[in-house]
């Protein structure tokens, strides 16, 4: 089933079994440790937010995002709030980013965009996205091969599945399950939401990426 949500601390999502295992964790007033063996990819969605590992500390603030692979998420102010998933025996790249740019870089369905934020280090791997959705959109119906789950960054819609509607707000989490019909709506607000996959089928493998592609081995005489 389709799942909404308010960020809470503590543990709100856990599939630890699966082909893809995740939790899905909210800050909200205390310190969270991040332990290792996992990545941690995290956006905030209010307040200040302070992200620390053994290399530094990162403040960040709404429309930001992270990836390390231990450490602590601390508050630092009372309203601040952070959505963690985090999947276990992958090694993700240490990351900070954003703000969300106004709309995204890549097109996707019915007029609506996307920009890779977290982008697979390798082929199969995780990946973040933000997805943006221009005022006075119906998606179509769709599905996806792999659970999604995200927060909503910016705007106000509807998520449509074919038990019920879901109305999403800022600050809204949501899961939804692989193989489930659902779709996206928005009315004279445009909608922004980050999105986690667990899965890609695209990313560089061994074989084909930017290095080796661009590698040209001359001619000997």
């Amino acid at each position: 089933m389709f799942q909404s949500f308010e960020i809470e601390h503590g543990k709100i999502i856990d599939r630890s079994s699966g082909p893809f295992p995740y939790t899905v964790t909210g800050l909200a007033g205390e310190v969270l440790a991040l332990e290792g063996g996992h990545a941690h990819i995290g956006m905030v969605t209010r307040g200040e937010v302070s992200v620390a590992d053994q290399y530094g500390e990162c403040r960040l603030v709404p429309g930001t995002f992270f990836s390390i692979n231990h450490g602590t998420v601390a508050p630092l102010t009372a309203d601040a709030r952070a959505l963690i998933i985090s999947a276990p025996f992958y090694n993700g790249l240490r990351q900070f980013g954003g703000p969300l740019e106004a709309t995204g870089r890549l097109q996707y369905v019915d007029g609506c965009s996307d920009t890779l934020l977290l982008a697979p280090a390798r082929k199969g791997e995780p990946c973040l996205n933000h997805l943006h959705i221009p005022a006075h959109v119906p998606q179509r119906w769709h599905y996806h091969p792999s659970d999604r789950v995200g927060v909503v960054s910016k705007g106000h819609g509807i998520c449509h599945t074919e038990a019920q509607d879901f109305a999403l707000a800022p600050g809204i989490g949501w899961h939804i399950p692989a193989g489930m019909n659902h779709c996206f709506e928005t009315d004279a607000e445009s909608l922004d939401v980050i999105a986690w996959h667990p899965d890609s089928d695209f990313g560089p493998t061994d074989e084909d990426h930017p290095m080796i592609n661009r590698t040209w081995a001359p001619v000997k005489k």
